[in-house]
């Protein structure tokens, strides 16, 4: 397994008895990456056997509370535990004044530091390491909202074993190989990459589509994902309501995936209003049959 993604709460604004507020949670290689925090987020990490400890790095995509209100429950733990490594938070620029002033009533001084990373149109890059690339981009919602484009790195090339042997390959030419050099024998001879090596694995991508009215402009930036979640938060007969509160409907989610031509299609962060999602789920499947409606504590596998 490469990744998965779960979802710790599926609804919008209002949680019900059934269904928290928005919070999900990515791993990519041993990554743990939170997206939103809604109240109750820290109780849902712990029911579904997240450990707080493995949490580097939060993604807050806009300034709803649905989105954000679990975020000072969840520091406050951390500082409790007694955490000592930095914790990286990546959200619009006000996100920032409300960390600050929150941590102006902590009884005790935070034992970790928060590093903040403001995201906003400009943004392209937010995060990389030697394995995995996070990217954001601009919704359309009533404020400043991102999604974000998480890309696992393309590994080298595997060199054949048997091809070292054959051709007397050094160590030293190895990494070139595996880059996708061709080789020269000893006697001039040029042995193409193709014949030395095994393709590596397709990297995995997956985009997270937060808070947003119809927008194809996220098209070929989620192009080809092998998992797109895109918030649904109405069915096409609310769709008036959609346009008025800048949300979607279960057939537009859809209608994104479809053209982004991705693997599979998860929707989410639903009204309230609906007291199962076979009706959302059913809507946007006429449009993209790899469509699944999520419930609280449903995990994907993404490889």
């Amino acid at each position: 397994m490469k990744g998965s993604f779960t979802i710790l709460g599926s609804n919008s604004a209002l949680p019900t008895s059934e269904r928290f507020s928005s919070a999900h949670v990515l791993e990519m290689h041993g990554r743990i990456f939170l997206i939103d925090c809604a109240e109750g987020t820290q109780i849902l990490l712990r029911k579904n056997k997240i450990s707080f400890s493995a949490i580097d790095n939060i993604f807050i995509t806009h300034l709803h509370g649905d989105h954000y209100l679990g975020l000072f429950g969840l520091l406050s733990s951390f500082n409790m535990l007694g955490r000592k490594k930095e914790i990286n938070i990546y959200g619009p620029q006000k996100l920032q004044e409300i960390i600050d002033f929150h941590k102006k009533f902590i009884e005790n001084d935070m034992v970790f530091d928060i590093i903040f990373h403001e995201v906003d149109e400009k943004s392209d890059i937010i995060f990389e390491d030697k394995v995995v690339t996070i990217k954001a981009f601009p919704m359309k919602h009533r404020i400043p909202t991102f999604g974000f484009l998480f890309q696992e790195k393309q590994k080298a090339r595997n060199v054949k074993r048997d091809c070292i042997a054959q051709y007397d390959i050094p160590v030293k030419e190895l990494r070139n190989i595996k880059e996708g050099a061709d080789f020269v024998t000893s006697s001039g001879k040029i042995i193409a990459n193709s014949e030395l090596t095994h393709e590596p694995p397709k990297p995995i991508s997956f985009a997270f589509c937060s808070d947003t009215k119809y927008n194809e402009a996220i098209i070929p930036i989620i192009a080809n994902a092998d998992l797109l979640y895109h918030e649904a938060t109405f069915t096409e007969e609310f769709i008036e309501r959609a346009k008025q509160t800048f949300h979607s409907t279960a057939k537009q989610a859809a209608t994104i995936a479809l053209k982004a031509n991705v693997k599979k299609l998860a929707i989410g962060h639903f009204s309230a209003r609906f007291k199962d999602t076979v009706q959302l789920e059913k809507e946007a499947q006429s449009i993209f049959p790899e469509t699944i409606a999520v419930c609280d504590g449903m995990k994907f596998i993404i490889d």
